[in-house]
């Protein structure tokens, strides 16, 4: 039976059920859940359409039923909404059936909001239907990053401050040799003017002693410059799936435009990783809003981040379908002030580089063959 014939059946399914009496519980039993509700059936037709539902998208049932569930969708979900649902009644392979994820909806005044969505399928009268319970999570996404924001403040404050106290000890501590060199080049000055037999080996030692002190400095000032850039980390054992959701959450709260398609892809039973969840989210959240920029120009914008093991590591790839990167961009892609946006301070992906190393692992970047680019980074176990 084909996709029409079968969705036209299941329309006639609902038909008769309200026929034999059944639709006034049905609808009190519909209305009554506290979600958003729709159930679909194989095409994608609207079947039922929930007051709670009505409410969120400003439709009426009237206005849905026997409509693609595409009118609730952002174009980037349109495209891989029916190729999704062809895929899954073909192979049985489930991407979406079961899982919940967070995607883009629309509104029927054409706004977008973030909705939380699971699809469940269940079978009537031999006929399979697949149901949708979507929730708002704008106000949830929000909060989670104004506490991300703010979590992020008070740990470069606390970082910030212990800076301050180890900058007004080690200013202290850089006089010293500082002082020193100036003191040693003053001295071989003086002894130049003297006479040139006694003056070359006083110089050589005066000059060695001056090169000493600044070495000396040199290494002063690296230990701070250490401690800022990498910072102190609280290690706790995390679940490497709900981070990478999570940072999904908050990386599409700022993004602006069409919002690309952001799959993830995660190996079962994935062993945690012993990280700062806090440091490494911030780096998934670059990596993430790197790709949804890189994606501006695509008609169907793609991103999926997927985890799996590497030897004895946890390897996360955020990998985009976007034009790639140069090979004169690769050279310095990692390095400091170096950066491909126009208005970009380069620094990004050096701040992620330092985060990873400092947790043992390592991150890198490649052009893909099949388009697009590729980051990963590898996280101890």
């Amino acid at each position: 039976m084909s996709e029409k014939d079968q969705s036209s059946s299941a329309q006639e399914l609902i038909r008769r059920f309200s026929e034999a009496g059944k639709e006034p519980l049905l609808k009190a039993v519909f209305s009554s859940i506290p979600e958003a509700m729709i159930i679909i059936d194989v095409s994608g037709t609207i079947l039922l359409f929930n007051r709670t539902a009505e409410e969120m998208f400003g439709y009426s049932t009237d206005d849905v039923i026997g409509k693609n569930v595409s009118v609730l969708m952002t174009d980037a979900d349109n495209v891989h909404h029916d190729r999704y649902l062809s895929s899954y009644l073909n192979t049985g392979k489930a991407q979406i059936i079961g899982i919940g994820r967070v995607v883009q909806a629309r509104r029927a005044d054409a706004s977008t909001m973030p909705v939380h969505l699971t699809v469940s399928e269940m079978a009537l009268d031999g006929h399979r239907l697949f149901t949708g319970y979507i929730r708002d999570v704008t106000k949830e996404q929000a909060a989670h990053l104004k506490i991300s924001e703010m979590q992020v403040e008070l740990a470069n404050f606390s970082r910030l401050s212990t800076v301050g106290t180890m900058a007004s000890a080690m200013a202290h501590e850089l006089n010293q040799p500082l002082t020193a060199i100036a003191n040693y080049l003053e001295a071989a000055r003086d002894i130049i003017e003297g006479p040139p037999e006694t003056a070359y080996p006083l110089v050589q030692e005066a000059l060695d002693a001056a090169a000493k002190q600044s070495i000396r400095a040199g290494q002063i000032v690296r230990r701070l410059r250490d401690f800022v850039s990498r910072g102190e980390f609280e290690l706790s054992s995390v679940q490497i799936d709900s981070l990478i959701r999570e940072a999904i959450s908050l990386s599409k709260v700022e993004s602006k435009g069409v919002k690309p398609r952001v799959v993830v892809e995660c190996e079962p039973d994935l062993p945690d990783v012993m990280i700062d969840p806090l440091q490494i989210r911030q780096v998934l959240i670059n990596l993430i809003r790197n790709a949804v920029e890189a994606l501006e120009d695509e008609s169907a914008p793609l991103i999926t981040v997927s985890a799996s093991m590497e030897g004895s590591d946890v390897r996360v790839d955020v990998r985009d379908n976007g034009h790639g990167l140069p090979a004169d961009v690769m050279k310095t892609l990692f390095e400091p002030f170096h950066s491909s946006k126009s208005h970009g301070m380069g620094l990004g992906l050096s701040i992620c580089q330092t985060i990873v190393e400092t947790h043992g692992g390592k991150i890198k970047a490649e052009h893909c063959e099949e388009g697009g680019a590729r980051f990963s980074f590898t996280l101890k176990t």
